[in-house]
């Protein structure tokens, strides 16, 4: 048997990948993420599939059912939402199954930052304005930040910032980035992005936090930070340029 973590995408069931709807199709155990992973994707499971909401479940608990399953010769369905490679808390079931000697592989999801842009029918790394970003989080109740990710530090480098798992804590990123990025800098808080209810609020530094707390958004929602949201007059990638010749387009001679 097999354990399979599977990224199912930001919300939209049919953002779900060609393999991962497969595996799903086969598997006779399923555990997903209640609250984050659509009903549709969970029924794609076969008839008599043992199917489990993990929201309510420990570690043990989790590791003990796939256990059960492997005794069984019962491939697994672990299905998290977006990517599991992005704070899916894949990292401590996969010690534990290698330390059982289970075996397991990991099936890569649309991750919910890609969602948020599309959403915001934004490129998130533009010439001349950024060329990079940041995942980030700020510290909470799961697990505090290690010393040297502050958002200071984050913030001084002028990539474009996505901050999970935040939407609580918006006063403490402005205090945080305001110094650096000033604040007028653009913000935009996508709420369940690709999902039927997906909201987007757009502000800045300085009045995102009442945007969003009018919104009454509490939970399941991505922060974007930086000039990309609204870049005025940036310059052309070279890519594309008559005058740029590469491998695939060397000019006339």
């Amino acid at each position: 048997m097999t354990v399979y973590f599977i990224g199912a995408g930001p919300g939209a069931p049919d953002l779900l990948t060609l393999r991962a709807a497969r595996i799903i199709e086969r598997c006779p155990v399923c555990l997903h993420a209640g609250s984050l992973v659509p009903r549709e994707v969970v029924a794609m499971a076969p008839e008599g599939a043992r199917i489990l909401d993990t929201s309510s479940m420990t570690l043990d608990e989790i590791v003990n059912e796939i256990r059960t399953a492997h005794d069984k010769g019962q491939d697994v369905a672990r299905v998290h939402s977006g990517d599991p490679s992005i704070y899916g808390a894949i990292g401590e079931q996969m010690r534990r199954l290698e330390a059982a000697g289970i075996p397991f592989e990991i099936v890569p999801g649309v991750p919910s930052f890609a969602a948020a842009a599309a959403a915001l029918k934004c490129e998130l790394t533009l010439p001349g304005i950024s060329q990079s970003i940041v995942l980030t989080r700020t510290s909470g109740k799961a697990s505090s930040m290690p010393p040297g990710e502050t958002l200071e530090r984050f913030a001084k480098s002028g990539a474009t910032l996505v901050l999970h798992l935040s939407i609580r804590r918006l006063r403490d990123v402005r205090r945080a980035l305001e110094p650096h990025l000033g604040a007028d800098c653009p913000v935009a808080v996508i709420h369940r992005a690709s999902w039927p209810d997906e909201k987007i609020l757009r502000g800045t530094l300085a009045d995102i936090e009442r945007k969003v707390r009018e919104a009454r958004i509490t939970r399941t929602a991505l922060i974007i930070v930086g000039e990309v949201l609204t870049p005025g007059n940036f310059a052309d990638s070279a890519l594309y340029d008559a005058g740029f010749r590469h491998l695939l387009r060397p000019g006339k001679a």
